[in-house]
């Protein structure tokens, strides 16, 4: 593990800004931040951000993560970098899609993920907002796959993640039509969860990150597999799952720690093990 923060990785970068513990203790926010390209993301961002992305999961001081956009350029991520994808042949492509790749490493997180989206999330942007495990939108932000109005298909999981969220005739709807939709309507169908005014965007966001940060880093772990097992198995089988998760945990510190904080009226203080 290196020594550095992910605030000091984050300087390292062009293109991905950090900050840990602004809002809420043990919260990093991880923001894309290209301007001149409303975000979208190149080869670059990727590198940049999975450098950053894979610090906040290293440090045990962060248990959440906030992605977002740079708020100056009203976008959160603005899909791919089309130049890029123009000059690629099927083989570079494949070369260039080898995972894992960011929505991968977003999904497979331990940590609970939040996507902030303070504007147009699109394409690929929206497929990384997929791949977080909540998403909170401020309003008049703009959501879509757009993809096939230039010829091609979502290629970063939105035509698997999509109906997963929203079912498959919403799925069918966005990604054949390539229509955008508003933030209201995208809670409507259940790809975001909440939309708030600008007013109330932000304490909205930091306070449902502050309100995981202050649970167990272990249960939230735990917590996040066993819901995420709800898409990937059975009835069945994801019982089952759950129940071998939560008899897991009774060889914690942090199972015993959070059941005498209750017992003694106290804060728990969670030791992550």
């Amino acid at each position: 593990m290196t020594d550095e923060g992910v605030e000091a990785v984050a300087a390292e970068c062009e293109t991905i800004d950090a900050s840990v513990g602004d809002r809420v203790p043990h919260v990093a926010t991880i923001v894309f931040d290209r301007p001149e390209a409303r975000n979208a993301m190149n080869g670059q961002v990727r590198r940049e951000f999975k450098r950053v992305f894979a610090r906040a999961e290293e440090d045990d001081e962060v248990r959440v993560v906030v992605l977002t956009g740079s708020d100056e350029t009203s976008s959160f991520v603005a899909g791919a970098d089309v130049t890029e994808l123009r000059e690629r042949d099927p083989l570079e492509q494949r070369e260039a899609g080898k995972r894992p790749r960011i929505y991968e490493v977003v999904a497979g997180s331990d940590k609970p993920i939040i996507a902030r989206l303070n504007g147009h999330t699109l394409g690929g942007g929206c497929e990384l907002a997929q791949a977080c495990d909540v998403r909170i939108a401020r309003e008049g932000a703009k959501l879509g796959q757009p993809e096939t109005n230039l010829g091609i298909i979502p290629g970063g999981g939105g035509t698997q993640r999509l109906p997963r969220l929203v079912g498959e005739g919403h799925a069918m709807r966005l990604v054949l039509t390539g229509e955008l939709i508003d933030a209201t309507e995208a809670a409507d169908i259940g790809l975001v969860e909440e939309v708030c005014d600008e007013e109330t965007f932000d304490d909205r966001v930091y306070e449902l990150a502050g309100a995981m940060a202050e649970k167990s880093p272990v249960a939230l772990e735990f917590a996040k597999q066993a819901v995420q097992a709800a898409s990937r198995m059975d009835l069945d089988d994801g019982i089952e799952y759950e129940a071998e998760l939560f008899s897991l945990l009774f060889a914690s510190h942090d199972k015993n720690e959070g059941i005498d904080a209750f017992l003694e009226d106290r804060d728990p203080e969670w030791e992550g093990r």
